[in-house]
């Protein structure tokens, strides 16, 4: 039985759609910095697009963080099945029993 229900998603131009409302929302609050009047703490929050350049380089700054973190975070694919059941060697082999000599 195939599914063939389509869903909002699977047409292209419906993402196309998509990203040119969020490229509009993005431009509209751009052109707000200008209209806006914005109660500031320091200096350098006056400057003309400040907010998105920081989250910009904020979400920038996040991603290669994690890609460094995960080098030392990142687990094996059977880490959690070697947890449950030590018997199962790295190569997928069970090591006691009569069954299952590859899993």
């Amino acid at each position: 039985m195939e599914n063939n229900k389509k869903y909002l998603f699977d047409d292209p131009k419906n993402v196309k759609r998509l990203l040119n409302g969020f490229y509009v929302c993005c431009i509209v609050l751009l052109l707000l910095d200008f209209v806006i009047h914005r109660h500031t703490y320091h200096s350098w929050e006056e400057l003309w697009g400040f907010y998105p350049l920081y989250g910009f380089v904020g979400c920038v700054v996040l991603v290669f963080v994690a890609k460094w973190m995960r080098t030392f975070l990142m687990r094996d694919e059977d880490y959690y099945d070697k947890l449950e059941n030590p018997d199962i060697k790295p190569d997928n082999q069970v090591t006691k029993g009569d069954h299952n000599v590859d899993a």
